[in-house]
């Protein structure tokens, strides 16, 4: 069984629901835990912490949405290119990321044009399919849900309602969640004009969210108020790494013969860091020696 390390367990989870009609299918998740594992574990703040937030809950119901039996990573480069977030997302509910910013105010993740959103995920030949996609946090409809929309129509073909959101006080995780809304093929043009106005005057996330009782099955309710509807499937959510000592030594096994000998000439113990989770490994000499002969 494969080594993780965990933060939380059990709290957050993911549901998919389908109208009766065949016209909309919506995925809704409540991410609060998962997110602030994956913020705490990368110690971002500020506007890096809230876009890293929503890029984990992105991830997220791109994979239920696409891939939910495979893998799904985002990817968020900032304007100047300096910097990126990564969020990735597994088929087991465990989630994790990477904050490439440094310091606390991340303007690079607050304005400006020319950050780019890349979203990957595995096909089931091994394959990976990738889009990406401008990223705008000028607009009310930009920001990381309208980049995820825009790659839901470009790169899926698939014209969606998405929202994401973190709430912060300070540098404490308040809440987040997210869903979509999909268009799906067979909807008429009554359902689909209810749905869009419904759309229009639906709150906005991140007022759902800090009234504090939000949960997945409460926000699919309120969506599709008045449409018969199927739950399609439900599960758990959690921040965790898959680090393991047992990676690491199979990541030093792929290094040429010479670099091993090199990290022995010293014959001391060779400390590495994950840097998902922040967890040390502690390599030994003999392991490295271990490494050799093996070779």
């Amino acid at each position: 069984m494969t080594e993780r390390n965990e933060t939380n367990k059990g709290t957050d989870k993911v549901i998919r629901a389908m109208t009766n009609d065949g016209a909309f299918r919506v995925i809704s998740a409540l991410t609060t835990e998962t997110v602030r594992g994956a913020i705490a574990s990368q110690k971002a703040k500020g506007a890096v912490a809230s876009r890293f937030g929503e890029l984990v809950t992105g991830a997220i119901l791109i994979r239920e949405a696409m891939s939910p039996n495979l893998r799904v990573q985002g990817i968020l480069k900032g304007a100047s290119g300096k910097g990126s977030l990564v969020a990735d997302a597994h088929p087991d509910g465990t989630n994790r990321g990477l904050v490439g910013f440094s310091g606390e105010t991340g303007e690079d993740m607050a304005g400006g044009k020319g950050a780019l959103l890349k979203m990957m995920r595995t096909l089931p030949n091994g394959a990976l399919h990738q889009g990406i996609v401008e990223v705008s946090f000028e607009t009310p409809d930009g920001g990381i849900s309208g980049a995820l929309m825009a790659y839901m129509q470009h790169s899926e073909q698939i014209v969606s309602t998405i929202a994401v959101a973190t709430l912060l006080e300070g540098d404490e995780v308040v809440a987040a969640g997210g869903y979509i809304v999909e268009l799906l093929p067979e909807v008429e043009r009554g359902p689909l004009m209810i749905m869009t106005q419904r759309l229009e005057d639906f709150p906005k996330l991140d007022e759902l969210l800090r009234k504090g009782d939000l949960s997945p099955d409460l926000l699919i309710e309120e969506l599709l108020y008045g449409m018969p509807y199927t739950l399609l499937a439900e599960s758990e959510l959690r921040y965790a790494c898959h680090c393991s000592e047992l990676r690491v030594l199979s990541s030093l096994a792929t290094l040429p013969r010479s670099d091993i000998e090199e990290l022995l000439r010293d014959n001391k113990p060779l400390e590495i860091t994950c840097d998902y989770c922040r967890k040390e490994y502690g390599i030994q000499p003999s392991q490295l020696k271990a490494l050799l002969m093996a070779s």
